[in-house]
């Protein structure tokens, strides 16, 4: 029979619990950063640049009955993977199942190159996901961003009446990552960021 003190048995329990969350952040933290080479290895495969496809054509959509007896929240989020800026110009809206809705995202190259990138989006929850249809969405094709551009882009979605009633919120999230890093741009960002280090290493 165990004589474990119940401090020293707690101690034991925290302990074993903050090592399986810590293991269970790093395996999100890890599978966050495999989805960029998954996505570039089956464009290759498939010869293809785009992934996400039109949910919804505009005479689909306009054919659609409004239900105006429901409202559905609409939240927005941006993600952004590389030297991108990323971000929906509102964070909600409220819409009517059967509404075509447009809204408005804006991505920035903070950068003094060319970047081709792809966003992906993805929805919470993961149920109305077959219910949220998109029309017109930058996510359809890879972006080129000149150096320092930076580009406002619509999102044209309808949410299909057939979602649950118990769906009172849907969350649109993107995320947006560059498709390609060129080596010699690489090195040369790291080179300027060493320089600068050393200044600030000794504050006045």
């Amino acid at each position: 029979m165990s004589t474990q003190p119940p401090a020293q048995a707690d101690r034991s329990f925290n302990r074993s619990m903050l090592i399986k969350l810590l293991i269970v952040a790093l395996m999100m933290f890890g599978f966050g950063f495999a989805l960029i080479p998954m996505y570039r290895a089956i464009c290759q495969i498939t010869g293809i640049n785009n992934l996400v496809q039109r949910d919804a054509t505009a005479r689909e959509a306009k054919n659609t009955q409004v239900d105006m007896s429901r409202t559905i929240s609409i939240e927005f989020d941006a993600n952004a993977r590389g030297p991108l800026g990323f971000k929906p110009e509102q964070r909600s809206l409220d819409v009517h199942p059967g509404e075509v809705t447009t809204v408005m995202y804006e991505v920035s190259n903070e950068q003094a190159r060319t970047i081709q990138a792809q966003a992906i989006p993805s929805y919470a929850p993961k149920q109305a996901t077959e219910y949220f249809k998109k029309i017109e969405c930058f996510c359809f094709t890879q972006q080129t961003l000149t150096a320092n551009q930076t580009k406002r882009m619509p999102v044209v979605f309808v949410v299909d009446p057939k979602l649950p009633k118990d769906v009172k919120t849907i969350t649109l999230s993107y995320t947006f990552f560059e498709l390609n890093t060129p080596a010699a741009a690489t090195a040369g960002s790291a080179a300027p960021a060493a320089k600068t280090a050393g200044p600030s290493a000794n504050p006045a």
